[in-house]
């Protein structure tokens, strides 16, 4: 499944905590995408946690409730959720808790790792290709990077097409914590984990 070598994708038990717990653990991970028969991969350098119906910046809070958009938040831990954000980019969560719980970690960035060239050509922009440091420092960019859609809505985690293996842990000293993005609500929440000085993570 991921070569020689590789390390062994995280089980359903690593994901059934809560989601900031989560997003911690997962800064060092690797995120792999076999799609369009090109395998392209990353490590994850930045995450933001959605902890559940108390989340007033969740897409489960309490206002909204269960909806079809966000039917996969509900499942069990360790499955993808993806919506479309804006009407534009998809955007990647890891399922975390328990079933019937709906909180979820963003994958908010990525260093590449295998797969560049690829992840180039998906990521020309009017005709023109990024900086490698663009292509998937975003929850956008990285879902178009690695060619991630709706269609993996509710996608274990721990199988092809696309999952996420153990990787190197960073230590707390390596981790910034530190507000949400991108969000109107509870935006000050300390929930934005990101490894330190790395130049992959997002803007903001």
């Amino acid at each position: 499944m991921s070569g020689p070598g590789a390390a062994s994708p995280l089980p359903a038990e690593f994901y059934a905590r809560p989601a900031d717990a989560v997003a911690r653990s997962l800064l060092g991970c690797v995120l792999v995408a076999v799609t369009s028969a090109d395998r392209t991969s990353g490590r994850i350098v930045e995450t933001e946690a959605y902890l559940g119906p108390h989340d007033p910046a969740s897409h489960a809070a309490e206002r909204i409730g269960r909806t079809a958009r966000n039917q996969s938040m509900y499942g069990p831990p360790g499955i993808a959720y993806i919506y479309r954000s804006y009407g534009v980019h998809w955007c990647l969560n890891a399922v975390t808790g328990h079933h019937d719980y709906p909180a979820a970690v963003l994958i908010r960035a990525l260093e590449p790792r295998e797969g560049i060239e690829v992840m180039r050509r998906r990521r020309i922009v009017d005709g023109m290709p990024l900086p490698d440091r663009a292509l998937c420092s975003g929850p956008g960019r990285l879902t178009a990077a690695l060619a991630i859609t709706r269609a993996l809505d509710g996608h274990p985690l721990d199988r092809p097409p696309l999952w996420i293996e153990a990787g190197e842990a960073l230590a707390d000293a390596d981790v910034v914590c530190g507000p949400r993005i991108g969000i109107t609500r509870a935006a000050e929440w300390p929930l934005r984990y990101r490894q330190r000085a790395s130049p992959w993570v997002s803007r903001g």
